[in-house]
């Protein structure tokens, strides 16, 4: 099992999502934090959001995140092409 995270109920409370997308949205939303940082490449942010290839790099369009482009985003690239 990977890192967890306590958040306050009050906090919890406070984001008005419904409890059966609440992970899900804060995942998303992480994902997009640390990839806009740099602290994520492409791949590893759209794996911890859940998300396939097409669908992060819309979401990163839509939100007016610059696409971070190299060596790790490049092989990405490639094995989405291929398929893989």
């Amino acid at each position: 099992m990977g890192l967890q995270l306590v958040i306050p109920d009050s906090i919890v409370q406070a984001m008005r999502l419904p409890e059966n997308r609440l992970t899900q949205e804060l995942l998303v939303e992480l994902a997009l934090a640390l990839y806009a940082q740099g602290s994520l490449a492409f791949g590893k942010a759209r794996e911890l959001a859940g998300m396939d290839h097409y669908a992060f790099g819309q979401l990163l369009g839509q939100r007016g995140i610059p696409r971070q482009y190299g060596p790790e985003e490049l092989a990405d690239d490639l094995r989405y092409a291929r398929g893989q």
